[in-house]
């Protein structure tokens, strides 16, 4: 399980193109995590960071904390922000500063 206060980017990036179920929402929307990008020093240690994650085009999150679950990390609540739509679906992106 990851303490969101700590975890890296490192870590993250053991996850990149598996799934996330967010749970929060009345019935599961799975979402991939696509892409991990390092953002400087930021005030955490092992800096700053931003995970970005696919979805399907139905449902639209809205920007919001949502609860995202997946084996090794369990539940967590991550504020996600939409921030593309693409023939596969909408993007959502999480900032870690």
């Amino acid at each position: 399980m990851f303490d969101l206060t700590t975890v890296t980017a490192e870590q993250f990036s053991e996850l990149q193109e598996q799934e996330f179920v967010v749970t929060s929402t009345e019935a599961p929307v799975t979402l991939k995590l696509i892409e991990v990008t390092k953002l400087g020093a930021g005030e955490r240690d092992g800096g700053a960071f931003s995970l970005l994650w696919q979805g399907p085009l139905s449902p639209i999150l809205t920007q919001e904390i949502h609860r995202l679950s997946h084996p090794k990390t369990g539940d967590q609540d991550v504020f996600l922000v939409p921030v593309a739509q693409k023939e596969a679906g909408f993007q959502y992106e999480a900032v870690f500063t």
